[in-house]
């Protein structure tokens, strides 16, 4: 359990020699206790974005506890290397709205990863295309709205669907929304009011089995990895920047049935981890790709 003098500082800005020193020494005088800090500069390679990140959590006095006062306190710190930086208490959990549609499996495992205490955040609310979730919503008393979308659906009638979402995260006061197997394309406009805090999760076979059944075309082609990919949503289908992959053996010996068994127990794990990853304050992103401190 976190107390309310716990924080997480997350940060991101050009490499500059003395970072590390300025921002640690700026929380020793302030009388915080350094818990854990990670750093990356990714200065290896021609394609790199010559960015420093890091993560810093961290124990602050009594009279410091509070993310304005502690925002306050880093200015200076943040002008001087014109940093991207971002305070946030450990003792609020994060506010997240599941998305799904006929497809449970990721679903319904984010739903017991949270209730057994895995997953420290709160879910005010789940929406679903279909009806089908509406009873294991109410099973753990989490609201559950259907915001139906007829097959065929004009892109205006989608877009007006969208917005009753877009409703519904401010009104929460959404963090994170994670598409757990919503089957539905996401218009510009709703990927730019998502924008770094949506995560959607989907099979790895793409762009070589797309549309229906692909663990089904994996089997007929004798595939022999199944992964997942969890990313954060963009307006470039199934192309945002990774957060999560993994992958599983599978062989000759086991049916199209059996493949897709093994893909969704691949794709509840890997989903679980980016969503734990991103509501920690663990995942930064670096242009078209993140940097996770695990």
């Amino acid at each position: 359990m976190k107390t309310s003098q716990e924080f997480v500082l997350t940060l991101s800005c050009q490499d500059a020699k003395g970072i590390v020193h300025a921002v640690s020494g700026l929380l020793y005088q302030a009388g915080c206790n350094i818990i854990d800090s990670q750093q990356f500069g990714d200065v290896q390679s021609e394609d790199s974005t010559g960015l420093f990140f890091m993560r810093v959590h961290f124990e602050a006095p009594p009279h410091l506890a509070s993310v304005d006062t502690l925002d306050n306190l880093f200015g200076h710190v943040r002008q001087q290397f014109s940093m991207t930086a971002r305070i946030n208490a450990l003792s609020r959990k994060p506010r997240v709205l599941i998305m799904v549609s006929k497809h449970g499996h990721c679903f319904n495992d984010l739903l017991f990863r949270w209730r057994s205490g895995w997953l420290p955040i709160d879910i005010p609310a789940i929406v679903s295309n279909h009806p089908d979730y509406a009873e294991l919503a109410a099973s753990y008393g989490i609201p559950f709205h259907h915001l139906p979308l007829p097959t065929g659906s004009s892109a205006e009638v989608k877009r007006e669907q969208e917005k009753m979402v877009e409703a519904l995260v401010d009104k929460e006061g959404i963090d994170l929304v994670v598409l757990a197997r919503y089957m539905q394309i996401l218009s510009p406009e709703f990927c730019a009011f998502l924008k770094g805090r949506a995560i959607n999760i989907h099979h790895s076979f793409l762009p070589s089995f797309k549309g229906a059944k692909p663990y089904y075309q994996a089997h007929d082609r004798g595939v022999k990895l199944i992964g997942a990919t969890a990313h954060y949503v963009t307006a470039d289908l199934d192309e945002g920047p990774i957060i999560e992959q993994d992958v599983e053996r599978v062989d000759h010996t086991l049916s199209p049935e059996d493949f897709t068994a093994v893909g969704r127990d691949v794709e509840c794990v890997v989903l679980a981890r980016a969503v734990k990853w991103h509501t920690e304050h663990r995942v930064l992103m670096n242009g078209h790709k993140t940097v996770v401190f695990k």
